[in-house]
């Protein structure tokens, strides 16, 4: 049986870094792909943003991975494409990890383990739109897929439920193919995509945005023929009376992205409610010795260069792992926080430059995100504005805090004194 230090679960932008930080420390390295080609999701972000934070350059999807391709390709790493991961079994010092691919079942061992298996998008049923199943229903991902890698006009009249990233950016990407787009329809009271797509993609393009409504019905048998839109109320729930009928041949879903973990939850690594992804340290250690998870894996992301940054944590350490015993302190946060990441620090672990991801639970200005470590106040950050489709990100240097396996990490927003 072949045996490597670290195994790359996923191709996409995080598992590259993820790969390429391995390889670097020395590591023996496979990484392991379920579709013909790397760059995951990126291949068919054609459209330009990608990059500003690492590369300091606006990029398309295709041309900010292909940094990472040709540097992983340059470096010799192996890899596995066309391969599906089927079983992952704990062993006294490492995993097996079993797949299958055209030549058949296989299985190799491997020290530790980095989960980079993005996210996928969730569909019409789970958000509770009834009627018929007719064709025209496409994810906003799908989509996409379809204009930009297959060349498919797939729509000529269409509404795009939820105003996440993507569906904003497919609104603007049909309505360049010549597509009418009816509208973007969201349930809550506010946009859920980032504040330069809604201006880029919708307003300079002269595409509405309706907000507290949804979809509740889809209309038509063998092809989409159009869709019930009601108003809802502070609790989402629809308001009677308000339901009207639109004419479409296309129903774009862009409502909610859920990070891929039946691997992880396979073998029982510890799922965070908040994030949906593992509970991890600074390190992108999650609850399971030797596995590590980073990307859109681990929590859904806003930006690719966050994405290659929590893949290049998680791939250097795995790298390094030892399977030492933690000292584990955890890291608390107030209601006021969605959700914030680490969960944990391991006071063995270099904590100097540990990198923090955090969004907020509703809009705020001028706020402060406040640290306090058994009850003192130590550190402190000013913000003019925060809002929840958009990522926080920084980095602390918790070794000077002298911090002891009892001690109390909890990080909370609050009113600017000065605001």
């Amino acid at each position: 049986m072949d045996s490597y230090q670290v195994i790359v679960i996923g191709g996409g932008p995080a598992g590259l870094a993820a790969a390429i930080a391995a390889k670097k420390e020395a590591a023996r390295v496979l990484l392991i792909e379920r579709e013909g080609r790397l760059g995951g999701i990126l291949k068919q972000c054609i459209h330009d943003g990608f990059g500003l934070i690492r590369f300091k350059e606006k990029l398309s999807g295709p041309e900010y991975v292909e940094h990472f391709i040709d540097e992983f390709e340059n470096l010799g790493i192996e890899k596995l494409l066309l391969t599906f991961v089927t079983k992952i079994t704990k062993m006294e010092d490492g995993y097996v990890v079993k797949f299958v691919n055209k030549r058949g079942l296989s299985e190799v061992f491997t020290k530790t383990i980095v989960l980079a298996c993005g996210c996928r998008e969730r569909t019409s049923k789970q958000v509770m739109i009834h009627g018929t199943r007719p064709a025209g229903i496409f994810s906003a991902g799908t989509a996409q897929y379809l204009t930009n890698i297959l060349g498919q006009k797939i729509t000529k009249k269409c509404v795009i439920l939820g105003s996440g990233d993507v569906g904003l950016i497919m609104a603007r990407r049909l309505t360049l193919e010549g597509a009418k787009v009816i509208g973007v329809y969201e349930i809550k009271d506010s946009p859920t995509g980032l504040t330069r797509n809604v201006q880029q993609c919708l307003e300079d393009y002269n595409i509405p945005l309706y907000l507290s409504r949804t979809v509740v019905r889809i209309f038509g048998e063998e092809r989409l023929s159009g869709v019930e839109v009601a108003k809802v109320d502070k609790e989402m729930k629809v308001i009677p009376g308000t339901e009207i009928v639109i004419e479409c041949d296309a129903l774009i879903l862009s409502v909610g992205l859920i990070p891929e973990n039946e691997l992880a939850e396979a073998i029982n690594v510890e799922i965070d409610n908040n994030t949906k992804g593992p509970k991890v340290n600074a390190q992108g250690l999650t609850s399971m010795k030797g596995i590590y998870s980073c990307g859109n894996a681990l929590h859904v992301n806003d930006l690719v260069d966050y994405v290659s940054e929590s893949g290049e944590i998680a791939g250097k350490n795995a790298a390094g792992y030892n399977y030492a015993d933690e000292e584990n302190v955890p890291i608390h946060y107030s209601n006021n926080i969605a959700y914030l990441i680490p969960q944990r620090l391991d006071l063995k672990s270099d904590n100097s430059k540990t990198t923090i991801y955090f969004r907020s639970g509703k809009d705020e200005k001028q706020i402060e995100l406040v640290l306090e470590i058994d009850g003192l106040r130590v550190w402190h950050k000013h913000y003019l504005k925060i809002n929840p489709p958009e990522m926080e990100r920084l980095s602390l240097d918790f070794n000077s805090f002298k911090l002891n396996k009892n001690s109390r990490i909890e990080f909370s927003l609050e009113t600017h004194k000065n605001g």
